[in-house]
Parts: structure tokens; C-alpha cells; sequence
């Protein structure tokens, strides 16, 4: 399907719109919307909130009589079923739209081209793709729910060059710089989950919330304790924490409890923790994306059970020793057939600091 350097530009704006709900539209997708007409943008606008008009209906608000004829382009295909908002496919429909550019279908059952077939069905020239990938990437976590049926799983780590996150007496502040840390806080902004170990709480008895940057709402904590050893004085249950545990012990449950924690049994066939079974909750829950900040124990669980996406590594250009804690606890490999594989996506430098971004080889993509 052929596009203009025209709608190129219009979609890429509305794309820079959608990116205004990174941190606020959970469980919705981030959309936005620029509608054209005669060369001109008569409207735009985005999805703030769950709740609230969708990106459509503001974009339609702005430009008034002005829709009509005119071309709207959309990140993500307009709904077509009743929610907590009406169908936008029929918003553009009585606006009087003349042609739509979606750039990708909604991988929500309840949508999934339907909203395309109404506008067809409408007389509405429909034409899709433009800038799909893009698109995606913006709602990964969207898409791995309503096509997996569990979250985007995001695993931070920070390490020195020799791949070791602390000293063997587990001191770890701060093997990288400001300009990394601070960059951590925006990813945990997005999330709709941060997921850490129980010895991390036990060891650095970390807050995990977003600190130092504005945003409008606090991502979900979320400890993986199998024995439901978190203290109840922990500071992460400050404002609240779900707990997933293999067994609950009555006490422990009761104490946690009264600090504000919820406790939920998903018991594996190991005596651990059950993780795809809280990947799966999460999902039904409406979780899109879970950021990891956890040690080696929970990282190499996450990645022998393949149910990390998405690996954010910082590493600082310094060398802690083979004695320093390592990264993941994994089995031992006696063929390297058996390693796991990354495609390295994106590397910059945060000051001192390198970041990559990397996915593992047989899942670049949802």
C-alpha cells in the first residue's frame, strides 16, 4: 500500500501525540490522532487516560466542521465496541470523515478490524500500515496482553564491565551514575508493575517507586517472596505491595497484611513461586508492562522460565572482581547450542554509563 511523504509526516506526528500518554493511559493503549484536511491540520489530540475521550474524540472536538472530508490519521485502529467510552468509528463516521490511515489493527478481540469494516462499510477510504512498526513498539505491552494474554516483562540491570551488580558483602550504591539512574525512574514511570525478589528487599530494602520525575500515578509493587519472608517494617510496602508466594503461612499472611501488603498464593511444582502463573494474573489483571529490578536469584528464573522481552542493561565502565555478585543464577551450560541469545536494539551512553537494549534472538517483537 502506497503512502505519501505527506501522510508519513502526519502519522509521525501523531505517533509524538500517542507518546504524551506514555506514563498515564494504563490498561488503555497510547493512541494519538491528526486529522487533515486540504493540507492543513484541523485537529489532534491523544489518549490521556483511562476513562477519558479517546484520541479520536479529541482530535474530532478540535476540529469541529472542519472533519468533515478531511483525512484522520491514527496509530492504532478506532474502536468499534462500547467500553467505559463510545466507538470512535462511529465518532469519525458522523463527523463526516473521508479517509482514515490507521497504522495498525487493534490486537483487541473486540476490535480486531471491526472498526476497520465500519468505516469501509461507511463509504470511508480505509488504508493501514503506515509506520505499523513504530506503532507497535509504543504499545508493546498493550499487544503482549491481548495476543499473550500476559504482560511486556522489562529487566533493568546495572553492572560493572565484568558483568557483577554488587560486592559479595552486597554493597551495590551505586555502581552507575546519575544519568543512568535517572534514566531507570522513566522506565519504571511506564510500567504498570515493578517486580523485585525478596532478597533484594531483604538486602537493600529498596522503596521502588518513581523518584525524581513527575508522574501522575505510582506503578504497582510487586515482591516475589516464596516463604513470605518481607518484614512487615520493609519500606517497598509503604502505600501498598501484593506479595506472590509459594505457601502463606498464617502469621506471616496476618502481619503482612496489617503493613498494607496483599498476599496471593501462586505455589510452583519446585516449592517456588509459580512465574508464568503471575505473569498470566498480571494479564488478567490488566497489567501491560512489568518492569524487573531484582537480583540473580528471580533474574535467571525469569530467564530459564523465557519470560523476559526486554533486557535494559546499564553497565559502568568499572570491574568489581570475580568475587562480586553476578547477574543471573542459571544452571550450568555444557553446550553453548544451549545459551540464550540477544539482538542488541539500541545503545547509548547515559554520562559515563553505557545502556543497551536487548531482546532475546526468538523474541525481537510481539
Amino acid at each position: 500500500m502506497s503512502f505519501s511523504a505527506e501522510d508519513h509526516g502526519y502519522m509521525a506526528h501523531a505517533l509524538s501525540l500517542a507518546d504524551h500518554g506514555l506514563f498515564t493511559t494504563t490498561p488503555n493503549p497510547r493512541v494519538g490522532c491528526v486529522i487533515v484536511r486540504d493540507g492543513v491540520v484541523v485537529g489532534a489530540g491523544w489518549h490521556e487516560k483511562a476513562g477519558g475521550p479517546h484520541a479520536e474524540v479529541h482530535a474530532l472536538r478540535a476540529a469541529g466542521a472542519r472533519a468533515k472530508g478531511a483525512t484522520a490519521y491514527v496509530t492504532l485502529e478506532p474502536c468499534s465496541h462500547h467500553g467505559r467510552t463510545p466507538p470512535c468509528a462511529n465518532a469519525l463516521i458522523d463527523a463526516g470523515i473521508a479517509r482514515v490511515v490507521a497504522a495498525m489493527r487493534d490486537p483487541n478481540p473486540q476490535v480486531s478490524g471491526r472498526g476497520l469494516e465500519l468505516l469501509t462499510l461507511a463509504g470511508i477510504k480505509v488504508q493501514t500500515g503506515l509506520l505499523e512498526s513504530e506503532a507497535r513498539e509504543l504499545n508493546i505491552g498493550f499487544i503482549s496482553r491481548m495476543t499473550r494474554g500476559r504482560p511486556w516483562v522489562r529487566l533493568k540491570t546495572a553492572a560493572s564491565l565484568d558483568g557483577k551488580t554488587a560486592l559479595l558483602n552486597g554493597e551495590s550504591k551505586w555502581i552507575t551514575g546519575p544519568a543512568a539512574r535517572a534514566d531507570v525512574q522513566r522506565w519504571r514511570a511506564r510500567a504498570c508493575v515493578v517486580l523485585t525478589g525478596v532478597g533484594t528487599v531483604l538486602a537493600d530494602d529498596p522503596q521502588m517507586n518513581v523518584r525524581e520525575f513527575e508522574t501522575p500515578r505510582q506503578p504497582l509493587k510487586v515482591i516475589v517472596d516464596s516463604h513470605l519472608a518481607t518484614p512487615p517494617s520493609a519500606r517497598i510496602l509503604q502505600g501498598g505491595a501484593f506479595i506472590a508466594c509459594a505457601e502463606a503461612d498464617y502469621l506471616r499472611r496476618t502481619a503482612l497484611e496489617a503493613a498494607g501488603a496483599q498476599v496471593l498464593e501462586l505455589p510452583g511444582a519446585d516449592g517456588r513461586v509459580d512465574l508464568t502463573a503471575l505473569m498470566l494474573e498480571f494479564g488478567r489483571q490488566g497489567i501491560n508492562e512489568v518492569h524487573v529490578e531484582a537480583g540473580a536469584t528471580l533474574n535467571g528464573a525469569l530467564l530459564a522460565a523465557g519470560l523476559v522481552d526486554e533486557w535494559i542493561s546499564y553497565l559502568a565502565p568499572v570491574a568489581l572482581g570475580h568475587a562480586a555478585r553476578g547477574l543471573f543464577n542459571l544452571p550450568e551450560l555444557t553446550d553453548m547450542a544451549d545459551r540464550t541469545a540477544f539482538a542488541l536494539r539500541d545503545t547509548r551512553m547515559l554520562g559515563a554509563d553505557i545502556r543497551l537494549t536487548l531482546r532475546p534472538s526468538s523474541r525481537a517483537s510481539v
